[in-house]
């Protein structure tokens, strides 16, 4: 049962709380609070609750609240609760009327917030967020220009001011990848692992048998992968041999287990079917790829306990291959989206017209420019940049000009475009070295997507704050060196 707050409040309603405390209106808290459009949110966490019964639900400032605490400071589920007892304004923020230390909530309550929220909520909150903010720079710039400060004239004019049949706004586009929190995959790992998932069910079945326990050779099993595990530097023999080897024990246990499912009066639980569907089908590839001797097959298995996740080829020097979710990423103004979001590999370049036209049904036009990597930059994609009158950067096909002034002119260009495109790139280092896109340690897949984009709108949030920061911060120095002033004079 959902029913709405009523005690929710602005900081304008009641600027002295939690006992007379006076609470600081600059502090980034009570900011946040008044960015997030919680109402257009409330709609979408209705939807997770149907009927009257059962208890009152937490409210959604409370439920997102959480999750973005969790998400700016990088804590876990525990430390997010004891943080938000701690912080009066953290509690302002998830919509408290007063301060308390002993609230009802649990860590484990952030579990479930995290799939009240699946991605394509917390995509369109960061779409309303975005589109807030950027009305609103907007609105600034063209108060500005009415207020005449200097006679300038903006060099572009503003998103709401330009027709719709014209191009204005650069969009950059390029890809990444958000790892997993797995263990490094290996064949001979994955094995010893589905070995002994289905040894586990043949002790569950077990339990319903008069028979005798067939034999599966499981500590002559163990014995060998430890044997193999102490081997620092394994031959390509004793990889393959190893590799046999686990192959039959595996296929033993899954022939034993389909037996003993027949003539047994215990049955497997869910969690067990599940991990016996996903061990044939490692098995299955395993063997596939023994037979041929490759290293990779479709939808590759890379992890038990999460096997939505796949392996990422992406050439980079630390790594070249990655075990995560691929994304695409669209930047306008310093706004990062996330514009499409998968766990298997795809070549990003079919991306560049479907974020092309989502920005077009988005703000009524096209964008002037498109910053892309050279992946992004084919053929079809420049014949759809040229007849909709996008400059696509980069050379263009063919040779170059024999004409060295035009050749000088186009590496000029192309170097100015790259270092505007550094911005994204600078946006992927923040989201992996300061938030969860450099080790997403959710379990499930759906959380997993929430996850990463909650990352993106933290970030445009905080990106809102600096900017309010850098507009606001003079304002009020200098207002307050005028009061100083006439007080003195």
């Amino acid at each position: 049962m959902y029913e709405h707050d009523s005690r929710q409040i602005a900081f304008h309603d009641e600027p002295f709380l939690f006992g007379g405390l006076p609470l600081d209106s600059d502090n980034r808290w009570v900011k946040l609070a008044g960015l997030i459009p919680w109402s257009r949110v409330e709609a979408a966490y209705r939807k997770n609750f149907r009927g009257n019964r059962g208890a009152r639900a937490k409210s959604v400032r409370l439920a997102l609240g959480c999750l973005i605490v969790k998400e700016q400071l990088q804590l876990s589920d525990c430390e997010t609760v004891q943080m938000i007892r701690e912080h009066p304004y953290i509690q302002y923020f998830l919509g408290y009327a007063e301060y308390r230390y002993d609230i009802s909530l649990d860590p484990s309550l952030l579990t479930y917030f995290r799939k009240r929220f699946p991605a394509d909520v917390v995509a369109q909150v960061n779409q309303w967020v975005v589109d807030a903010a950027r009305l609103q720079e907007s609105e600034e710039e063209n108060d500005d220009e009415e207020g005449g400060h200097g006679g300038n004239v903006p060099d572009e004019p503003s998103v709401d001011s330009v027709p719709e049949s014209e191009n204005h706004g650069t969009l950059i586009l390029d890809a990444s990848c958000a790892p997993q929190d797995i263990q490094y995959p290996t064949d001979t790992r994955l094995l010893h692992e589905s070995r002994q998932k289905l040894e586990g069910m043949m002790d569950t079945l077990q339990a319903g048998r008069e028979e005798r326990k067939p034999r599966n050779y499981r500590q002559r099993a163990n014995k060998e992968y430890k044997r193999f595990c102490r081997n620092r530097r394994p031959t390509r023999k004793e990889i393959r041999t190893v590799l046999r080897r686990q192959l039959q024990y595996v296929s033993r246990d899954l022939r034993l287990v389909a037996e003993m499912q027949q003539d047994s009066t215990v049955t497997l639980s869910e969690r067990q079917r599940r991990d016996l569907e996903i061990v044939t089908r490692v098995y299955e590839q395993q063997r596939s790829m023994y037979a041929s001797r490759t290293h990779g097959c479709a939808d590759r298995i890379v992890s038990l306990h999460q096997p939505y996740v796949r392996p990422i080829v992406r050439g980079k020097a630390t790594a070249k291959t990655e075990f995560g979710a691929k994304l695409t990423v669209s930047l306008m103004d310093g706004y990062a989206e996330v514009t499409t979001l998968s766990w298997d590999a795809y070549n990003e370049s079919q991306d560049l017209i479907k974020a092309t036209e989502a920005y077009k049904e988005r703000y009524g036009h096209y964008p002037r420019r498109i910053l892309a990597d050279k992946i992004f930059r084919t053929r079809h994609n420049r014949r759809y940049c040229q007849a909709r009158g996008i400059h696509l950067n980069g050379p263009p096909l063919g040779r170059p000009p024999k004409d060295r002034t035009v050749y000088d002119e186009q590496l000029r260009l192309e170097r100015e475009d790259s270092r505007e495109r550094n911005a994204i790139e600078g946006k992927f280092g923040e989201g992996k070295r300061r938030y969860s896109l450099g080790l997403v340690k959710t379990r499930l897949q759906e959380t997993s997507e929430t996850q990463i984009h909650l990352a993106f709108l933290v970030m445009n949030l905080q990106k809102i704050l600096r900017d309010l920061f850098i507009f606001f911060f003079p304002m009020r120095f200098f207002a307050k060196r005028r009061q100083i002033l006439v007080a003195t004079a």
